[in-house]
């Protein structure tokens, strides 16, 4: 069967809808060399180091650990204290008799410091600990320093000198890094820095000789100006709940520092390992994400400046995540393209085939016309000549329409379109058309109209007769003008292979999730074996007497292709009586429903 004007091809595209790029040229952009490090691969370095440093971080910070130790340190350092002040009020006092009150409330005895047994009890009780012991008296004044010694050779002052530098210059300097860190994290900068002047006597021993225990964090700078602590704890000393002074405990905070180091020592030796562990798989994870994408787009580059098809696309679907996938559709799309070429290939060579006819017609009436000197047979060769242009003019119309389709599909956006309305209104344009014949025949006395176009006669056209549910809306989304396009062109295809009289059903009925328009006839039906190619382009066979040239061949062919368009399908059949006998053709067409 032939086709009506102006409906789309099947599978393939037409000429609108290719894009095919040959060169490089300037869209094509700079593209890195093979080898490297890829920028993928980097930022996924970063952003896994990135995490791994803000929680070494947190975990190098340890301010609240650093609050313990000292915490600890003091408390053992003011029992120390305790343990030195019920030392001395036992065992360094001296006992001065004085006259008694009058009032005999008062016994008359005192007690006080003797400094010559609290001076070796001093000693003693601080040889066994790293800590500076100093006594006070009750008027601030110091008795005894366990780093000073004093004999009949004369004073003795004992210093502790500087570790002197150790290690490798490397070493080295990671220490003097760290000891710089180590008043960031934590800072300590807030707390109060400890300056010894002689003639003011130091604050916590001034609450301890008011009867109160004392403990202070010191700041100090150490050697080559590091900061570092120092832990002061006063405690009074006592005879019988009398204060008689206040001994004075003083310790560097080297344990502490030393404590803290170790614990961070040993959490960047377990980041070592880790940060190995995070470099390691970020370059695992990098070159199953970036190796394989670099291996696409080479591909891709390959398969764009190359001339032949031996450059595919990887198939790297088995990944079965969404890189896979990306190999899948490019697959998908490169055999599309590569289809489309072919179609377009095709098409070309079909359209020259098709022009190429009406060309050697006109070439051969014009040469002939040349030499005719008969005016009759000479106008019978303009006629031709003018069937052959109006035959190329048609042919060249809907060459354009196809080759529009792609783009203006690719382009709209689709709108609910009804069904049961368009093909109410193809129903009763077609309704209109026939009574204005019917009427025209009447009034000629003779059931036989003049047909200018093809110079013969014909008989009343065939009804079209429409059969849709009763309230039901038949919506499917889509492009309002194409789809009329295809049913009006289904229609004219079946008017024009219907008897004289004869009737074209028009039927829609929803199917599923779809809706199912079905085009019947009442003509010859489908060569045997011709169902699906009577939708390829320029395929025609029309009924026998139509004029020659009056269809393209290309109208069942764009109507598939808007069909499919719609992601829906259409296909032909023939219809049989009981008998076997050809009774017309159904075209059944299918859309999604809204």
């Amino acid at each position: 069967m032939a086709s009506a004007t102006g409906t789309r091809n099947n599978a393939v595209s037409t000429l609108g809808g290719a894009r095919v790029g040959t060169g490089g040229g300037a869209g094509g952009g700079k593209r890195r060399r093979p080898g490297g490090v890829s920028p993928l691969t980097l930022r996924i370095l970063a952003v896994n180091v990135l995490a791994l440093l803000v929680l070494l971080a947190g975990l190098l910070y340890l301010g609240r650990y650093q609050d313990r130790l000292i915490q600890a340190e003091t408390e053992a350092l003011a029992t120390e204290a305790r343990i030195f002040a019920s030392a001395l009020g036992e065992g360094a006092v001296n006992r001065i008799l004085t006259a008694p009150s009058p009032t005999g409330d008062e016994s008359g005895e005192r007690f006080e410091l003797a400094p010559e047994l609290a001076r070796p009890m001093i000693r003693r009780l601080a040889e066994a600990t790293s800590t500076r012991t100093r006594l006070f008296d009750i008027d601030g004044h110091m008795l005894s320093d366990s780093r000073v010694l004093v004999g009949s050779q004369g004073r003795i002052e004992i210093r502790e000198l500087p570790t002197p530098p150790s290690g490798d210059p490397v070493s080295r300097a990671i220490n003097d890094l760290y000891t710089r860190l180590i008043d960031v994290v934590p800072s300590r900068e807030g707390l109060p820095v400890y300056r010894e002047q002689p003639g003011q006597p130091n604050p916590d021993v001034e609450r301890a000789l008011s009867g109160e225990a004392a403990a202070t964090v010191w700041r100090v700078d150490g050697a080559g100006g590091d900061p570092e602590l120092l832990l002061t704890v006063a405690v009074p000393v006592q005879r019988y709940r009398e204060v008689l002074g206040a001994v004075l405990l003083t310790r560097g905070g080297g344990e502490i520092d030393r404590a803290i180091r170790s614990v961070r020592f040993d959490i960047l030796r377990v980041f070592g390992v880790a940060l190995l562990v995070t470099i390691g798989l970020s370059f695992y994870l990098a070159g199953t994400i970036a190796r394989p994408i670099r291996r696409l787009a080479q591909a891709a580059d390959r398969l764009r400046t190359s001339h032949g098809r031996h450059a595919e696309i990887p198939d790297l679907t088995r990944r079965g995540d969404e890189i896979g996938e990306l190999s899948g559709v490019l697959r998908e799309m490169t055999d599309a393209l590569w289809t489309r070429m072919d179609a377009i290939e095709r098409f070309a060579a079909d359209v020259a085939h098709e022009i190429k006819n009406p060309l050697t017609s006109l070439r051969s009436a014009v040469e002939t016309a040349e030499r005719v000197s008969d005016p009759r047979h000479r106008d019978r060769l303009m006629a031709i000549i003018a069937d052959d242009v109006q035959r190329l003019d048609r042919l060249i119309s809907d060459i354009s329409n196809a080759s529009r389709l792609d783009a203006e599909l690719s382009r709209a956006e689709p709108e609910p379109v009804d069904i049961g309305l368009l093909l109410t209104m193809l129903a009763e344009l077609r309704q209109t058309v026939a009574a204005t014949m019917d009427e025209r025949v009447a009034a000629g006395n003779d059931d036989r109209e003049d047909d200018g176009e093809d110079g013969g006669t014909r008989l009343r056209p065939p009804r079209v007769v429409l059969d849709l549910p009763a309230a039901e809306r038949l919506v499917v989304p889509g492009l309002e003008g194409r789809l009329t396009q295809v049913f009006q062109n289904l229609i004219d295809n079946a008017l024009s292979f219907s008897p004289p009289g004869g009737t074209v059903r028009l039927t829609a009925r929803r199917s599923g999730r779809s809706v199912k328009v079905v085009v019947s006839d009442q003509g010859p039906g489908i060569p045997d074996g011709k169902e699906e190619a009577i939708f390829d382009r320029f395929y025609t066979e029309r009924p026998a007497g139509e004029k020659f040239g009056t269809h393209s061949g290309l109208g069942l062919s764009i109507a598939k292709q808007i069909v499919s368009a719609h992601n829906g399908s259409v296909f032909a059949k023939n219809r049989y009586v009981s008998d076997g006998t050809i009774e017309g053709a159904d075209f059944v067409v299918t859309l999604p429903l809204l």
